[in-house]
Order: C-alpha cells, then structure tokens, then sequence
C-alpha cells in the first residue's frame, strides 16, 4: 500500500503524507480502499489512470470532498477469500465436508478471539515492527533506526543494502545499493544522509514517514501487548466474568471507538450474579487514556511495563509528534453476514503409465464482514485451527 502511495506520490508531485486513507490494507490481496490527496484536482488524476494501471492499479470514483480522512474511519471490511486444496487435520478421520461446515458455524455462533492478526507485526524473521515501536517509546530512536535496517538471512539487494547500512552507517552508499521500489527505506536513507546518524538525526529521519507510518510502529507495539493480554486473561479465568474486569455497556460501540464512559469495572455483586457476558468483556490498547483492569490482570499489566522499561512512560512522544491515548478492545468478536460454498476442483492427474487419474480437491469460498481492525486472519486461523 505504501509503494502504491509512494507511486501515486511521485505521478501527482505531491508528497505521501498528502494522502490519508481510513486503514492500511494487505500486501497479498485484491484491495479497494477510499483515500484522499491534498493539492491535487479530480482531472490530474484521470489524466493519469493509464499510467496507474501499468502497476496493476486502479482509480475510481474520482471526485473532490471537503475533508481528508483518519485512520480507524472506517466502520469495517468486507473479505472474499477463496481456500482452496482442502485437507483433514492430521488424525482427523471425520467427514471433510462435516469437519468444514461444523467449524463455520462454531465461529459463526461462538465468534473468536479478536487477537490483532500477524501482519501487524510484519512477516520479518529478525525484527518485528512491535520492537521498532518500543524503541520509539522509549526515545531510542536510533535504535529504532537500526531495527528498522537489521536484514533478514536472505542474500537480495534489500538485504545486502541493509547490511551494509549497518556495517557502514553510510546512508548515500546504502541509496545508491537500495532497491527503486523500497520507499520508505529510501526516504528514511535520504534524511539519514542529509541529517546524519544521531539522535538528532534520526529524530528528523522518522519524520520522513508520514503521522500514520510512525504511529503504526507504536501502534504494533501496544498490539502485541494486548495480544498477550487477552491470552493470559482466558488462560486465567475463562469465559467467566470476575470482579475487576472491564465491561462495554454499549453493544452497538465499534472496535477501538469505545469511549472511557462507556467502560464499566465489574463489581463482586455483578460476578455473582452473573450479570455480564463474556462478549461485553474489554482490555485496554496501551496509552495514557485508559483504565486497566482490577484484577490478576491489571497487576500482569504494571509487570509487562515494567519488563519493557515502560513504567514511566507517558505514551507522549513530544520530538516525533505522537500521542498514543490508547482505547479498549473486545476480546471476542463474530464475523457478520458470513456466507461460504464448497467446490470442487477437477485435477487431472498423469501417471506413468498414461493412464489419467481424476481427483476431485475441495475449495471453501467464504465471504464475511469484520469490524475496523479485526483481522481475516485470525477468524480464520480459528475456522481452519491452523495458523497460516
């Protein structure tokens, strides 16, 4: 998406912090997404549809509005996905299709555990954007810059260059070795050869990042965290909810829209009398905005800060511009207007002797809707009981 933005950038004259866009989309997918460029007519940009779709890329519904659009502006996304190759689990001997539809309707009627999915945190082996974010919170934004160039064991032109970026710290050397297509190391490379390798340096370096790049490190910082968090909390009680626990009392509330207001802590009366359901049960997104639980897991909270050097922190970076407020999130989420077909693919297979052997393999197409940040991934994960 970015590359694509970066593309879009340098075709209009404009710079990619004049976009803003409501969520950053998959990088292995068929995407559509609404976004919005500054400084730019609705005419420039028709005049350049043909140029576009050259990098398999296509704009429409091209119009001018009044405002630019934020991130988490959005109510939710649509998926069509298409698994196919279907096979039982290892020592499953049940019925493939049974298996398929019994799985669907669990998490249809059950929903799943509304961990933030892996893309969030970057496909890298060596570093993930989690500590690039940490190192962001903490002020170590040189570290920061370094985690973001620490190559994977991988020997192509990105990674060489990034190798050699860390050997070397010769930022116009690391350009001239950095891949057309990488823009956003290249915009931290150019700043880095302008600004220089310090702590000042790389202050200005981030800064070549547009508000909702840097703010994505920090962001799969606080998500990593809430994942553990939601793990702990049902590896700890369950699918009861206990004394301390912080509930939404509003059932229509969006993903991470919640406001302070309508979270409530559970008191012993309303555990004994079972008065809330697992499915209203909140935890906090990390910030300086939020309350935490009281319970086992508020004290699990204190602990995990504390191990990650963060217990004075503000969530307040003054020098690279980022307040990080924080919000709840629902730890169990349904995918709504799920629907799904099973089909079947006719392989042809040739064996030796010339004989043609007519294997029939199933695919699954099923098509759902999630909320603003919940991740197709892990309804999946929780459909096919397989990580992928």
């Amino acid at each position: 998406m970015f590359e694509a933005v970066g593309f879009l950038a340098v075709k209009l004259g404009v710079i990619p912090s004049d976009f803003s866009y409501a969520g950053l989309k998959d990088k292995k997918a068929i995407t559509y997404q609404a976004m919005v460029v500054r400084k730019v007519t609705p005419e420039r940009l028709k005049n350049i549809e043909k140029e576009v779709e050259k990098k398999r890329m296509n704009v429409f519904n091209i119009r001018s509005v009044e405002d630019s659009l934020r991130l988490g502006q959005l109510k939710g996304n649509h998926f069509d996905i298409v698994i196919r190759n279907l096979k039982n689990q290892i020592n499953d001997s049940a019925n493939l299709r049974e298996r398929i539809l019994e799985a669907i309707e669990n998490v249809k009627n059950k929903g799943f555990v509304n961990y933030y999915g892996p893309q969030r945190f970057g496909m890298g082996r060596k570093v993930h954007t989690d500590q690039i974010g940490l190192a962001l919170l903490k002020s170590e934004t040189v570290k920061a810059v370094k985690l973001f160039f620490t190559p994977e064991d991988l020997d192509d032109p990105v990674n060489r260059a990034k190798k050699y970026f860390l050997q070397t710290e010769d930022a116009k050397g690391t350009l001239s070795l950095m891949p057309e297509f990488k823009v956003r190391e290249r915009a931290l490379l150019e700043s880095l050869h302008r600004f220089g390798v310090t702590e000042e340096g790389c202050i200005q370096a981030w800064f070549s990042f547009p508000h909702s790049m840097r703010i994505f490190y920090v962001h799969a910082y606080s998500s990593k965290i809430w994942n553990e968090a939601v793990s702990y909390r049902l590896a700890t009680y369950g699918s009861r909810v206990v004394e301390g626990d912080l509930v939404c009392l509003d059932e229509d509330a969006d993903n991470e829209q919640l406001p302070s207001s309508k979270v409530h802590l559970v008191t012993e009366e309303e555990e004994s009398a079972n008065t809330y359901a697992i499915h209203q049960v909140v935890l906090p997104v990390l910030g300086y905005n939020i309350q935490y639980p009281k319970n086992k897991l508020g004290q699990w909270y204190q602990e995990v800060l504390s191990r990650d050097g963060l217990q004075t922190c503000k969530f307040k970076i003054p020098t690279l511009k980022l307040n990080v407020p924080g919000c709840y999130r629902k730890i169990l989420k349904h995918p709504c207007n799920l629907s799904y077909q099973l089909m079947e693919d006719h392989v042809t297979d040739v064996k030796k002797e010339g004989s043609h052997i007519d294997e029939a393999t199933l695919s699954l197409l099923i098509s759902f809707d999630l909320d603003a940040s919940c991740y197709a991934t892990v309804c999946l994960r929780e459909i096919m009981k397989h990580d992928f």
